[in-house]
């Protein structure tokens, strides 16, 4: 009986001296953040695959090398996983997925790939208390951050390897490329309505929990995608991926929202809360 009324003096001990602290449980208890994470983990699953194939059909040997380059970093394929990504990635050599495809298709892939684009906005706006963008203005931005997210992650390879330097380079420029990526991230979905120095603890945050797990999927995602591949099938690999999406997300939508509250809490917004 002692213990829980201890807590809970230290509780109210803590909450009077750092006032963020109420102010950041109560947001993530009540943002249902888990379930937006899983929701955009879901659309980003489902961007992923039908784009993948479109690279697969569209774009020239060398960036579909690049790609696959560069997934091999992220993920540390080996095995039965590194050849099935290959035969995909290079399955257009005789242009029948090309045909089969068309431009047609590749609009409607990118337009539906925008899915997960609307789903970062509605975290990001979720975490600074705004309102949906009206779609006149948000559109063309879920377009643009589509494709700047593909770029990034086409170019996943040589920054982790610093670009040829090593990764004693590509380490910290992978943080700094990361915490650029999510700075930009937020202010283009939330349509230029926050300031950029307000959403930079967020980036921070975001960076460094991504680029954590970037670090770490090599030593983890191999075994488990070999092992689900070995006892299920395609389907061990579909649930192998998307739960390190949800991971990843998970990681995301919490970053972003912590960012927005510490950015608007003493002494944090001394410095950075100004008028857009």
């Amino acid at each position: 009986m002692e213990f829980p009324a201890w807590l809970e003096r230290l509780r109210a001990r803590v909450e009077r001296r750092f006032p963020v602290v109420s102010e950041l449980t109560a947001r993530l208890l009540s943002a249902n953040l888990l379930d937006a994470a899983t929701r955009l983990a879901a659309q980003a699953f489902l961007a992923s695959v039908p784009l993948l194939f479109a690279f697969a059909a569209f774009t020239p040997l060398g960036v579909r090398d690049l790609l696959l380059q560069s997934l091999r970093a992220m993920f540390g394929l080996t095995g039965q996983a590194n050849t099935e990504l290959s035969q995909v990635l290079k399955s257009s050599a005789d242009n029948s997925l090309r045909e089969t495809s068309g431009i047609i298709g590749l609009m409607v892939t990118l337009l539906s790939a925008t899915s997960f684009s609307r789903a970062m906005a509605r975290v990001c706006e979720r975490a600074w208390g705004l309102p949906k963008a009206g779609t006149r203005i948000a559109a063309w931005r879920w377009i643009v951050w589509l494709l700047a997210l593909v770029l990034v992650v086409l170019l996943q390879g040589p920054v982790r390897d610093g670009f040829g330097v090593g990764a004693w380079l590509g380490t910290p420029l992978l943080f700094l490329v990361s915490t650029g990526v999510w700075l930009w991230t937020q202010h283009l979905l939330l349509a230029g309505r926050v300031s950029w120095l307000p959403l930079l603890p967020g980036a921070v945050l975001a960076a460094a929990a991504t680029s954590a797990l970037a670090l770490t999927a090599p030593l983890y995602m191999p075994t488990a995608v070999d092992r689900a591949l070995h006892e299920y099938g395609c389907l061990g690999l579909v649930l192998t991926l998307l739960s390190w999406l949800i991971v990843v997300c998970a990681a995301v939508t919490f970053a972003v929202t912590i960012g927005a509250v510490l950015a608007a809490a003493p002494p944090l917004n001394r410095f950075l809360t100004r008028r857009p």
